[in-house]
């Protein structure tokens, strides 16, 4: 099917899409990240006639906001949170996390649930109700100490505070983050990768809302992945086990890196649950 889309002439695709839209794709960045992260499957998807927004959420991509301010999740995710309050009222969407942006999506299905068709989840923190325990952040916080000083950070709060904004350095990121890649797609990301606000991440705990548990979730798993590891992977899935599983053979940016799996699986389980 995703192939099929490829392969179809571009001339008049745009006015046949108006006639026979098929769903909406949600997309949703990792820390530091924006919706320039997904311009590859963004065009792919968009060829199968599929709407797609790719969102920045505050402090990110293009959103003019310091990270270094943005210190509570519900203030980092609310660019999400206003896009899915705003949708009509029948409208549902497909939402997509990648990475830390996992952790806007349970944030959005425990508060929109009726607005979300299916979430997915790729190389992404899936956690329950967020970081509540020491077993939350063993599983959901990557662990790149074994690369050594790998941060820049920012220090909003003051220098005897801690960091309000991590980046990995950008001598590291091809090396942890974008192995598999192409050297254009990571010169691109360590062109546009902002600091994250890792205060506001850290603090992202979630109260069940009512309907959350009846959200159908997919795990997209990275084989290669040197950020979230498989095994941390594998243990949320186990935690807070999702209707389907996938595994892709990439690294943590599989968007970058194998960009025609990935677009396939999206369309795939977009089709499943039309």
């Amino acid at each position: 099917m995703g192939e099929g889309c490829v392969d179809m002439k571009m001339e008049g695709v745009e006015e046949k899409c108006k006639q026979s839209e098929r769903g909406h794709f949600v997309l949703i960045h990792g820390i530091g990240g924006g919706g320039w992260c997904w311009y590859k499957i963004r065009s792919l998807i968009e060829s199968c006639c599929y709407k797609v927004t790719s969102l920045d959420l505050k402090g990110a991509g293009i959103d003019p906001s310091d990270p270094n301010t943005i210190l509570s999740f519900h203030d980092y995710n609310k660019p999400l949170l206003d896009f899915l309050s705003s949708l009509p009222h029948n409208e549902q969407v497909i939402l997509v996390g990648h990475s830390a942006g996992g952790m806007s999506v349970t944030d959005a299905i425990h508060k929109f649930p009726k607005k979300i068709k299916v979430a997915v989840y790729i190389a992404a923190t899936m956690l329950r109700t967020g970081f509540m325990s020491q077993q939350d952040i063993k599983d959901g916080v990557p662990d790149l100490s074994e690369f050594g000083d790998v941060y820049d950070m920012g220090f909003g709060l003051g220098p005897e505070k801690p960091p309000t904004s991590v980046v990995v350095k950008k001598s590291l990121q091809r090396e942890i983050i974008y192995q598999m890649s192409s050297l254009e797609d990571s010169t691109l990301a360590s062109i546009l990768l902002r600091p994250g606000p890792i205060q506001a991440l850290q603090s992202a705990q979630f109260k069940e809302g009512e309907g959350a548990e009846r959200v159908r979730r997919i795990y997209i798993r990275t084989t290669h992945d040197r950020v979230l590891k498989v095994e941390q992977q594998d243990a949320m899935i186990r935690r807070w086990k999702p209707q389907h599983v996938y595994t892709l053979d990439s690294d943590h940016s599989p968007f970058f890196s194998a960009p025609l799996a990935l677009f396939g699986l999206l369309v795939k389980v977009a089709a499943s649950f039309d």
